[in-house]
């Protein structure tokens, strides 16, 4: 039978692929085994001189064979993990291939897309245990639960899991969503939080382009995006996650799917919910399958294996790795069978370890015996690999570098490693990844202890030989090893200074964070601070604190400018030192930096940042005198700190498992602790001497303590993951519970006392907070929040539920929500939507006040007026999900902590009602041309004062009586030196500056009074208000002439004419009105958009007017003609903000998309669109809406203001430089005459005097 017309057309459409990358002697094997290909065939194809060429000549070959040689070379392809060439090819399979083979095939190209590692070279069948774990598979066909497969290290474990799998039968009705394979290992949270982002990328990847999404940040963002993946996109899919050491990794993957897990530890799956079942994988082979392994290695019948190779056998004591190590070695040297068996029996490899870390005492002898016949040169190369991390995967150009040899050298000499069992590979990785088994990494570590410091200088030394002029910037495997391993070598090799350098540059912080984020960057000073303190303690945590409080900005794409980042640093700080002196040395070339002149006198909004654990950080309470404070986390210990200095005072190993919650007794002599390890422990807080331990009662892990608030009868309630007897309350004096309050069916996540003590609300997954009696554990109430929430039929878990100070009102988390529930009627009184794509993770009312703190998985805290359902306060540092949130007792302290490792302290008052950080956004500036540059800012602030600040530090000038109206606008006079603003009710004021005196009060609006300018050198002022007139006053003399004509609001006016007799207003009934001002003579009155008008300017020369509009268009006028002369069509938003060039020949135009225009003025044409690089996938190109727009003298820059500040270079529309403030929702910006400084008012009132760096 002839080859079909649809293989030979594959084949020879891609015969140039196949050619490129096939290695026909490894596929030859399979084709012989299948009887498609002869002998003799092979070795005309092996006679010729290349590779390339030998496939050359297999392809001619099949070409003339049939269908079945075809399938044989298809099933090769995949056996030899050649899977994108068997892809090409799959579509060409003949219509008649057996099912087998298709079967075989299919489940291969399954197995091989999930990550699942293709059968060793030699494979030995264990069906009994194949066929257990296969058993306990099919318990997953129809409900979500674990399989964990535990062993002994070395017991072959990993094999068995990717054979287990290997069955076309299980996967089409056990797992027809795929199986997906993560290897785990040994890993911190940074780490493991990689492995996940590149699960849900390799996840993401296999659907449609549109469900690509930024990689996430933190390890509960990852969490939720691999539950979603999984239960949505790939239900009934299996998640195997090899090599787990610890239930702290374990947690991250509960999210009720499919899983198969590999440990050592057969407990893991306690901390986690669900059905589990387990196989136990016998610590070793027995005598026939280990004779099996060696006799596939040496190409032995059974029987005709040498009477050492039982001795053999027994000397491995039957581990798969020590027998997969010798049988590699007789398959190089097949006469040495009692040579290795001596080495085995009689130990002459010199042995460093008295004990070994596994229960292998065989394994140094095989470990040895396989390095010892190596070649001279090539044992000192597998020497270096003692300076590899555990579980970490590196390329061969990393080892290229490392050994000053040829990549293609480098890969031969590990191929030699590999074949010998030295050695693992990743082939599923392009280029392939090369790793060491823990077994192997633990032997080299110990033989080479004495030389790791050199060998880790050796790797130093090779590195910045080979990147001696800049570092790697590639981002691919080889530039990742380096940029995230770098510090461990130069900390391992005791290079101290190298490592100060490095790590205490922008440049290093600049090019790490941009290729792995800020994470790993803050984790390094966290690992090696210790080593870095001892140079500058305080250096160090100048640069933690930049990142601690920067590291959201340095996620977004594109990457900001870390220099102009750092320049907003105080500036004692060696972050601030460094950015200042490059920003000088790059502005000489043209490059625009902006210093933040007025920084010193806005007060850091965190009080204290302390960094008490290495790793999450679940929970921080203060004491009842609010002197200390207690934290804890997944580092399983218990700190005290002083709350004023976060002096250390006590630090407890506390748990065996991660500690979730903590809390102070109210008389401050006891702590209480809960954790996933199911305990409740108390402790003296003093001497941190434990008192009690509640070991029992609980059988799931324990999620909160808290005790009563009062002394007069100490209780101490708890709450946990069990199904039924989930909250507890225990009297100290006894070594029981004194009660178990009944209700919930599903987990309670937090337990609080009202304020008196006489009830505990508790909150559940099931979408209730219950409230019990605490005197007779009876349940009071149940007020079911899931009805009061829009997702209907979802599950609504319920984080926490806290008292307001009054006792009336229980404030509950829920989902991306806060809601407020009348304790007497269950009612809910208030919903706060916050507007946040994230998760509301806690909440705490003060105790003394209206303030709500609120923490979000976004890395915010937010404080909001429950009395007005009003934000106060944006709380920004936090680097990833905050956890927890408190108030001090007296409620002039908050506190919060998170998963970067943090508490920060913050002081209420200040960081809602300080003047200095809460002026209002309506504001004007005024710059004297003098010679001194002296400049002003007038703005309200939240005590509705207007106050006036000089200079470059905005140092206050006088501020005025609190006013009974909201100031809304204000504006500067030149001459004389005055200010004016007006109110929501309509009153306009002059003050005198600097003396703050009323020159004058006018009334003649009826409502708000939204904007105002000064004109006739200061003589008339002009204000438009909300009551739809123009009022132009004489204001010495309190004359008003009333323009009256609008039926809406009036936000702008523009004067027309350099003489100042005529002006244009626009109004939101999107009418255009042009105005004798002298007379007050309607001149024109023009339909100018559909929608409201947001904005209008004239051009410098007069001659040309733009408007914009809520209707997504802006136009351009003829001032004399009044025509509208062009349409500018194209924003996909409300245009927001125009503004002409100096020259007129531009007009700029922003919209609340985020996006910026730039059209020729004498053309109508669209010119530029202005950078579309966003912030992130959820927010607008410019953080918010586009709201004000400056061009320079000479046009060749133009600023913006959005959610931040953006220069721009106009000829090519691209972004030259972006301050980002605190705060966000930039109103206006205010520019000197030379373009040099530019003054603005965040949302959550910090001022930002900003000069251009020379």
């Amino acid at each position: 039978m002839m080859l079909d017309e649809g293989a030979r057309s594959s084949l020879l459409r891609f015969r140039q692929n196949l050619e490129q990358d096939i290695k026909p002697a490894y596929l030859m094997d399979h084709m012989i085994s299948d009887g498609v290909l002869s002998g003799e065939e092979e070795e005309r194809i092996s006679e010729w001189p290349s590779r390339k060429e030998q496939a050359a000549s297999l392809l001619e070959l099949l070409l003339k064979k049939d269908n079945s040689a075809f399938i044989s070379f298809y099933n090769a392809l995949v056996k030899e993990a050649y899977y994108d060439l068997a892809n090409l090819l799959h579509a060409a399979l003949p219509g008649d291939t057996p099912n087998s083979s298709n079967s075989t095939s299919d489940v291969q190209i399954v197995l091989s897309a999930g990550g699942v590692p293709q059968r060793p070279v030699v494979f030995v069948s264990r069906p009994e245990l194949i066929n257990k774990i296969r058993e306990k598979l099919y318990h997953l066909r129809q409900d979500t639960g674990w399989v964990t497969v535990f062993g002994m290290a070395g017991s072959g474990k990993s094999v068995l899991v990717a054979e287990a799998v290997r069955d076309q039968r299980l996967i089409e009705e056990c797992f027809p969503g795929g199986i997906h394979w993560l290897s785990i290992g040994q890993l911190d949270k940074a780490n493991l939080l990689v492995k996940i982002q590149a699960l849900c990328f390799r996840l993401e990847q296999s659907l449609d382009s549109q469900s690509l999404q930024r990689p996430p940040t933190s390890l509960d963002e990852a969490k939720e995006r691999l539950r979603f993946l999984v239960l949505r996109r790939y239900p009934r899919s299996l998640l195997i996650l090899d090599d787990i050491w610890d239930s702290t990794v374990l947690k991250s993957f509960d999210i009720h799917c499919r899983i198969l897990l590999s440990t050592r530890n057969r407990s893991l799956t306690d901390s986690v919910s669900g059905a589990k079942h387990e196989v136990e994988v016998e610590s070793g082979l027995d005598d026939n399958k280990a004779l099996e392994i060696i006799a596939l290695y040496t190409r032995n019948a059974l029987e005709c294996l040498p009477e050492e190779a039982r001795s053999i056998v027994r000397e491995c004591k039957g581990s798969p790795l020590v027998v997969s190590l010798i049988g590699a070695l007789l398959k190089e040297k097949p006469d040495r069978w009692s040579y290795y068996l001596r080495q085995l029996q009689q130990k002459q490899f010199k042995r460093i370890r008295k004990s070994s870390s596994y229960d292998y005492d065989a394994l140094d002898q095989a470990m040895a015996a396989s390095i010892e016949v190596l070649p001279d040169e090539h044992r000192e190369l597998y020497r270096d690999l003692a300076v590899l991390e555990p579980d970490i995967k590196i390329p061969a150009k990393v080892l290229s570098i490392l050994w000053d040899l040829e990549p293609e050298e480098v890969e031969d000499i590990l191929e030699e490693f590999v074949n010998k069992s030295l050695l693992f590979v990743d082939s599923h990785r392009k280029p392939a990844l090369y790793y060491l088994h823990d077994l192997q990494l633990d032997f080299l570590v110990e033989q080479n202890r004495a030389q790791l410091e050199n060998l880790h200088t050796k790797v130093v030394r090779q590195y910045q030989q080979h990147y001696s002029e800049t570092p790697p910037t590639s981002g691919d495997e080889e530039c990742l090893y380096w940029i995230r391993f770098l510090t461990y070598h130069m900390a391992k090799a005791n290079l101290s200074q190298e490592l100060y350098s490095l790590m205490f540059s922008l440049d290093w912080i600049t090019h790490k964070a941009q290729i792995l984020g800020p994470a790993h960057l803050l984790n390094d000073f966290v690992e090696y601070g210790s080593i870095l303190d001892k140079k500058n303690s305080n250096v160090r945590s100048h640069f933690q604190e930049f990142l601690s409080l920067n590291g959201h900005q340095l996620e977004q794409r594109p990457f900001p400018d870390v220099v102009q980042l750092a320049l907003s640093q105080p500036q004692a700080s060696e972050v601030y030192r460094q950015a200042l002196q490059r920003a000088q040395e790059r502005a000489r070339s043209g490059k625009l930096y902006f210093d933040w002149l007025n920084k010193s006198s806005v007060e850091s909004l965190s009080r204290l940042v302390i960094h008490p654990h290495q790793g999450s950080v679940y929970a921080a309470c203060f004491s009842q005198d609010g002197t200390k404070i207690a934290s804890c986390g997944a580092s399983k210990t218990l700190k005290v700190f002083r709350s004023t200095s976060g002096e250390k005072l006590t630090e407890i190993q506390a748990h065996d498992d991660e500690v979730l919650c903590c809390a102070f007794s109210p008389d401050d002599r006891l702590l209480a602790t809960c954790s996933s390890d199911r305990k409740v422990k108390v402790w003296n807080a003093e001497r941190g001497m434990l008192l009690r331990v509640f070991e029992v009662e609980h059988e799931e892990q324990v999620n909160h303590c808290q005790f009563t608030n009062t002394r007069r009868r100490l209780l101490l309630a708890t709450c946990s993951n069990d199904s039924f007897l989930n909250v507890k309350l225990w009297n100290l004096n006894k070594p029981t519970s004194q009660n178990t309050m009944f209700g919930h069916f599903e987990p309670v996540n937090h337990c609080c006392f009202s304020p008196d003590d006489a009830y505990l609300s508790t909150s559940s997954n099931d979408g209730t907070v219950k409230i019990f009696e605490v005197s007779s554990a009876n349940e009071w109430k149940t007020i079911n929040v899931r009805e009061w929430c829009a997702e209907a039929g979802e599950e609504v878990p319920v984080k926490c539920s806290t008292w307001t100070g009054d006792g009336k009102r229980v404030v509950c988390a829920v989902r991306s929500a806060v809601l407020v529930m009348d304790v007497e009627t269950s009612q809910m009184l208030l919903e706060i939507r916050t507007g946040r794509l994230s998760m509301v993770q806690y909440c705490d009312a003060c105790p003394t006040s209206n303030l709500l703190a609120i923490a979000f998985s976004n890395y915010a805290v937010e404080l909001w007026d429950l009395a007005d359902n009003k934000k106060m306060a944006d709380c920004s540092g936090h680097l990833s999900w905050v956890q927890r949130v408190q108030f001090s007792p007296d409620g002039s302290q908050l506190l919060s902590c998170a998963d970067d490792q943090t508490v920060r302290l913050w002081q209420t008052d200040k960081v809602h009602t300080t003047s200095a950080v809460r002026l209002k956004r309506d504001s004007d500036a005024f710059f004297d041309s003098g010679e001194d540059g002296q400049f002003f800012v007038s703005a309200a602030d939240n005590c509705n004062r207007l106050q006036v600040r000089a200079g470059r530090a905005g140092s206050l000038l006088f501020q005025s009586e609190e006013m009974a109206s909201r100031i809304r606008c204000t504006c500067f006079c030149s001459k004389p030196l005055a200010v004016a603003f007006g109110t929501e009710d309509g009153t306009v004021e002059i003050l005198a500056i600097p003396s703050g005196k009323v020159l004058a009060t006018l009334l003649g609006h009826t409502k708000t009074v939204l904007h105002c300018q000064f004109l006739h050198a200061g003589q008339t002022l002009i204000t438009s208000s909300e009551d739809t007139t123009i009022n132009v006053w004489k204001w010495q003399s309190h004359e008003c002439l009333v323009l009256r004509g609008h039926k809406e609001q009036v936000r702008c006016f523009s004067l027309l004419s350099p003489a100042e007799t005529r002006m244009l207003s626009c109004s939101f009934d999107g009418t255009v009105k042009v105005w004798e001002l002298e007379s007050g003579e309607e001149l024109q009155h023009i339909e100018a958009h559909r929608g409201a008008i947001l904005s209008c300017h004239v051009s410098p020369d007069g001659r040309f007017f733009a408007t914009t509009s809520a209707d997504k268009i802006a136009k351009v006028w003829h001032s004399e003609s009044w025509q509208c002369v062009h349409v500018l069509c194209g924003h996909q938003d409300c245009v927001r903000s125009c503004r002409f060039s100096c020259d007129g020949r531009r007009l700029a135009t922003g919209d609340d998309g985020g996006e910026i225009r730039l059209w020729s003025v004498t053309e109508g044409t669209l010119l530029k669109i202005c950078s579309r690089d966003g912030k992130d996938g959820l927010d607008s190109l410019h953080g918010g809406w586009v709201t004000d727009l400056h061009f320079s003298p000479d046009d060749s820059l133009l600023v913006s203001t959005g959610g931040y500040v953006k220069w721009w270079d106009v000829d090519k529309g691209e972004a030259l430089q972006t301050f980002y403030p605190t705060g966000s929702a930039l109103k206006k910006v205010h520019v000197s005459p030379d373009f040099s400084t530019f003054v603005t008012i965040d949302n959550i009132g910090i001022l930002y005097v900003l000069q251009r760096v020379v």
